[in-house]
């Protein structure tokens, strides 16, 4: 409700007698307008020191020099004012900067807009519908790049010395460069601080998902201030463990049991499938690893001479899948798999499904940035059991976070 006491808005109402909704926003429009052209003059005053017509003596040789004319576009629909300037060409002024046409209120719509996936044009057409206002898509397409300072500071913010855990995936998307379409990766990386919070730390745009730019990312990571990762969870990309390893060597891995899964169903066939996929569940559901190599050798006596490649995988990674057999059940659930970061890469599909193409790495970064700050806003709560999980941590790494600390 505005500050503005009963009376004086009954007293208002009753004088313009309103009829309808639309003479009500009418008269808003009105009111907005004056109040605008007020504030403004407000502005000027102060710049000058003194107010319009004030017959005492000025301190300064700077004078009003009239008005010039700008429709800016609001929520209410487009309003004409008048901009005070003086005769030095000094005044700026901060509620409608130079050069802007549109208000905040309306930006700030263009942007959560932008962050649900619509394209610019959806948006112009959208903003047309319900505020009357015109604005073409490339003004929304300004509009959206004013965010990416913010997007430039967030991506290079000083993160925190410990993770406790650190998700890292790759999400594909199509951007054009140099008259071409390329083929790109957004790298994206959550890590969890030793409170237990989620967060984005960051994503970057690059060729198709390497080792190699991996080995970047964890750089810019350790640059950025974080010393130690207790545990990564990642998919089985070739060279991911010797990239982690050459940053953050006294980090446990852990391959995602999913991706794992996935890798050797791809070998069976229909027919032997269920029976498979059976027997894989007595490697990554035992108990402990003694218990889970044991039936990795079981299984491999049964299915090696059919499916070679479907059990290598697993000899071959031991080292990485069996991590999580350290640790107990609830720290099990979060590490096994990087369902964290394939949720948040379900959001992005969600929001960049409409967009086949994009047309530059900065549109796809501004876009992915303003899904983060919007689902993000979610995670608030931490992990269950969170107090057992980090007992269970500061006892296992407490080498390590002693030299943190």
């Amino acid at each position: 409700m505005s500050n503005l006491s009963k009376d004086l808005l009954r007293e208002y109402i009753k004088e313009q007698d309103f009829k309808s909704a639309d003479d009500i926003l009418s008269g808003l429009k009105d009111m907005f307008k004056d109040v605008l052209q007020e504030a403004l003059e407000a502005e000027m005053d102060e710049a000058l020191g003194y107010q319009k017509s004030d017959p005492t003596e000025k301190g300064t040789t700077n004078r009003r020099n009239g008005y010039s004319k700008k429709t800016v576009k609001t929520e209410l629909g487009p309003v004409q004012i008048n901009i005070p300037r003086d005769r030095d060409g000094e005044f700026e002024p901060q509620i409608i900067p130079k050069h802007q046409c549109t208000v905040d209120g309306i930006e700030d719509k263009i942007l959560k807009l932008y962050a649900t996936g619509m394209t610019t044009r959806d948006i112009s057409e959208q903003i047309k519908e319900l505020y009357r206002v015109d604005i073409s898509a490339d003004t929304v397409s300004n509009i959206t790049n004013r965010i990416l300072p913010l997007v430039y500071d967030w991506q290079n913010r000083p993160l925190e010395k410990t993770y406790a855990f650190m998700f890292m995936d790759a999400i594909h998307y199509k951007v054009r460069e140099d008259k071409q379409i390329v083929k790109k990766a957004a790298y994206v990386v959550i890590g969890v601080n030793m409170d237990g919070q989620k967060e984005v730390l960051g994503i970057w745009i690059g060729v198709n998902e390497s080792s190699k730019f991996w080995l970047s990312v964890l750089n810019d990571l350790k640059n950025r201030g974080v010393q130690n990762v207790l545990i990564f969870c990642v998919d089985g990309l070739k060279g991911f463990k010797e990239a982690i390893e050459a940053v953050y060597p006294l980090a446990k891995i852990q391959t995602c049991i999913i991706h794992q899964i996935r890798n050797s169903m791809k070998y069976i066939p229909y027919k032997d499938r269920k029976a498979f996929a059976a027997d894989l569940k007595t490697i990554y559901g035992a108990i402990n690893e003694e218990t889970a190599m044991n039936n990795l050798i079981d299984m491999k006596e049964q299915w090696a001479d059919k499916y070679p490649n479907a059990i290598k995988s697993w000899e071959d990674n031991w080292d990485t899948i069996s991590t999580f057999f350290t640790f107990p059940n609830y720290i099990r659930k979060i590490i096994y798999t990087t369902n964290a970061i394939e949720n948040l890469n379900s959001q992005f599909r969600k929001v960049t499904k409409t967009k086949l193409i994009f047309p530059t790495d900065d549109s796809l970064l501004k876009m992915l940035y303003l899904a983060v700050e919007r689902i993000s806003k979610k995670w608030t709560r931490s992990y269950p059991d969170w107090d057992l999980v980090v007992n269970q941590l500061n006892i296992l790494y407490s080498d390590t976070l002693k030299k943190e600390a």
